[in-house]
């Protein structure tokens, strides 16, 4: 690869965009005049168009305004007045649902869920059923999507497919596979309602996450008496499972299993999957060899891949050749991502070379690229490592004058950061902004402090601490019974 020297783009920003202007206020039609104004006809000429355009903009805007301003108040009352509410408007009842699941979060998403379903204009889907089940699949959340499943029956639906298979997906992600196979099992057992090929891609897939492959030749001897062909995607997640698992020999075999085939070829996810597996066990030559390998079969590279060999180099301490690749992204036309620049901060953070990462902070805002809380938690995990608290707080008022939102594992970086220095009044400062900010403390967040409690003597306070963790983890259960009406 060429090493070539990167110049620093240059940082004239862009010019303010103009103030839109205040819509005009037009007073109603007074009762009683006898007769109405005419509406003039439209102008056809470019400078009416344009003013028109200028007045339609704030209008726009207003009715976005006041979407919002709709969703934002269904979630208040979800949380709020839940027994009252019944007659909302459904746009904005399905609006906020909608950025509930889209954003994970799935106690928010089960609150409004369960006042859209005492609405008058209610109407059971399964479709709904199906999209809040896959995002507590993804939030691991298995009791609730227990609940949610039996709701769904209780509403006299009929699950489908993609309800079944959202369920082995929620049971299957949190390790529960006996209960994932149970799923199955029930599934073949209902009418008009037979595991497909995807149903039987996320078994597998749970089941190579788990790391029980023991259980897969059963899955696949199950999939061929049904008729199921084994495509590329269970392949990829057969391989990605085994090179996860530091099993190489396996992996292998997997790749050749899918070569010979014959009617699946490796391709993108196939070529990132191996040499990710390589690259995140250190084992760089093997990574080059399959990726030069993957070349030859015909499989382009795509920026996910420069980020994980920029992310393998960057572990294994190789910076030359990690900005080796940064720079070939360059020229290869690449666009460098949140997650290359990310990638890059936190090794050279990791490193102690706080000049290089900050030097790259500056060329990922420079770039246009808007950074993300992970990328404040890298940096601030930098500062730690180097012995620079004095900058963390700096790093947290950056964040105020953005629009990012900082979430529970940006705060336990900062609160673990404080906690490893034996600073327990700035660590407990930090807790309390972390509620203020309305993002909730984990298991992680509490046993971080706990434990610098206790290595500071401060028995006492490590066991309110306790206590309050255990508060914590009865309200999780919470949302489980309200679903299901209990």
């Amino acid at each position: 690869m060429m090493n070539l020297q990167t110049p620093l783009p240059p940082t004239s920003s862009p010019a303010p965009a103009p103030r839109a202007s205040r819509a005009p206020v037009v007073p109603a039609a007074r009762r009683g005049t006898g007769r109405r104004r005419q509406r003039r006809k439209p102008s056809s000429s470019p400078s009416t168009r344009v003013g028109e355009a200028e007045h339609e903009q704030p209008d726009a805007l207003a009715r976005i305004l006041r979407t919002e301003a709709a969703v934002s108040g269904v979630s208040r009352k979800a949380a709020a007045a839940r027994q009252q509410s019944t007659n909302l408007w459904p746009r904005a009842v399905l609006e906020a649902l909608d950025s509930a699941v889209a954003a994970c979060r799935w106690e928010s998403a089960l609150e409004i869920f369960e006042l859209l379903r005492k609405q008058h204009w209610y109407e059971p889907r399964s479709q709904t059923y199906a999209r809040l089940l896959m995002m507590l699949g993804k939030c691991r959340q298995p009791g609730p999507a227990a609940a949610l499943f039996k709701a769904m029956l209780s509403e006299r639906l009929r699950p489908t497919a993609d309800v079944y298979t959202a369920l082995v997906g929620a049971y299957g992600y949190s390790g529960l596979l006996d209960e994932a196979l149970a799923a199955v099992e029930q599934m073949k057992g209902a009418a008009d309602c037979k595991p497909d090929g995807y149903t039987f891609s996320v078994l597998i897939n749970c089941c190579a996450k788990s790391r029980r492959f023991d259980l897969i030749p059963a899955v696949l001897d199950e999939m061929s008496y049904l008729g199921i062909e084994c495509n590329s995607v269970i392949h990829n997640a057969i391989i990605d499972g085994y090179g996860k698992a530091a099993m190489f020999e396996e992996m292998e075999g997997a790749l050749s299993a899918m070569l010979e085939s014959g009617s699946n070829v490796p391709d993108i996810y196939t070529m990132n999957s191996v040499i990710g597996a390589y690259g995140n066990h250190g084992r760089t030559d093997e990574m080059e060899k399959s990726y030069s390998e993957f070349q030859l079969m015909g499989v382009e590279p795509d920026t996910k891949t420069f980020n994980i060999m920029i992310k393998s180099y960057g572990k294994a301490g190789m910076y030359d050749k990690m900005m080796s690749i940064f720079r070939y992204m360059k020229k290869r036309f690449f666009s460098p991502t949140a997650v290359t620049f990310n990638t890059v901060i936190e090794c050279f953070g990791r490193a102690g070379n706080i000049e290089k990462m900050e030097y790259y902070f500056r060329l990922m805002k420079i770039q246009g690229v808007k950074p993300n809380p992970i990328t404040y938690c890298s940096l601030v995990n930098g500062y730690s490592k180097a012995g620079l608290l004095d900058k963390v707080p700096g790093i947290i008022r950056q964040t105020e004058n953005t629009n990012v939102v900082l979430d529970t594992p940006f705060f336990n970086c900062v609160i673990s950061a404080y906690a490893k220095s034996g600073d327990i009044k700035i660590m407990e400062e930090m807790l309390q902004l972390m509620k203020e900010k309305k993002c909730k403390p984990d298991k992680i967040t509490y046993a971080t402090m706990i434990q610098a409690y206790t290595a500071q003597g401060m028995d006492e306070a490590a066991r309110l601490l306790e206590m309050e963790a255990e508060r914590f983890d009865k309200r999780l259960l919470g949302p489980v019974s309200e679903v299901d009406g209990e």
